[in-house]
């Protein structure tokens, strides 16, 4: 069951790399969103709060470079490759993703602490992070090699989590209601775009995402 988690993290962590390649090899951030990339640092922000009380090293190790990277895909795009960046197309209101997850964070919860509606929050936020980035595929239209790779790893990593909480499930009794909920909505927003990347690649033809 572990190995469903480990696979996760991996295609997390590739997700991540294929962006900062994409970015840093062109020079450009066209066709990547900034409001997801900001829904990103403030998740993660919210999620590692406890990062000094973590005794894991590699879970402390994953964590820092998570957040760490969030930022600097911040940094990349709101200043170091501005010119590159579609403000124009990348207009997705993310308050109206903000305050529900806050709202839901504090109603739904594992105790009503500012460290568990803190982590409680990074999880219903990540579930719809995404929004703001198919939104911006969609009004533009065709979506690079780099960022459909980038968009299927990071669908892919949700739903090996959810393959994960399943079988932990399954096998042990143990579920977590918050992290099946928001595992589930995630990968569910990915079934549209996974299913129009499928077709590109049985057609040999370019990822074209409808409005």
């Amino acid at each position: 069951m572990d190995s469903l988690r480990i696979a996760g993290d991996l295609l997390h962590l590739w997700s991540i790399f294929l962006i900062l390649i994409k970015i840093r090899g062109k020079k450009s951030c066209a066709g990547i969103s900034l409001k997801t990339q900001e829904l990103y640092a403030i998740l993660f922000t919210f999620r590692y709060l406890d990062l000094p009380w973590n005794s894991n090293p590699a879970e402390a190790s994953l964590s820092i470079f998570f957040l760490l990277s969030s930022y600097y895909l911040v940094y990349l795009v709101r200043f170091k490759y501005k010119l590159t960046y579609d403000k124009l197309h990348d207009t997705f209101r993310i308050i109206f993703l903000l305050l529900p997850a806050l709202l839901l964070s504090l109603l739904y919860n594992h105790g009503f602490t500012f460290l568990q509606i803190s982590w409680s929050f990074s999880h219903y936020l990540e579930a719809v992070a995404i929004l703001p980035q198919i939104f911006l595929l969609q009004r533009t239209g065709e979506v690079d090699n780099f960022t459909s790779f980038y968009l299927l790893a990071l669908g892919g990593y949700r739903f090996l989590y959810l393959l994960h909480y399943i079988c932990l499930f399954w096998f042990e009794g143990k579920v977590d209601y918050i992290l099946w909920s928001t595992s589930a909505l995630h990968t569910l927003l990915y079934c549209d775009f996974f299913y129009y990347f499928i077709l590109s690649k049985w057609y040999n033809t370019k990822l074209i995402l409808p409005a």
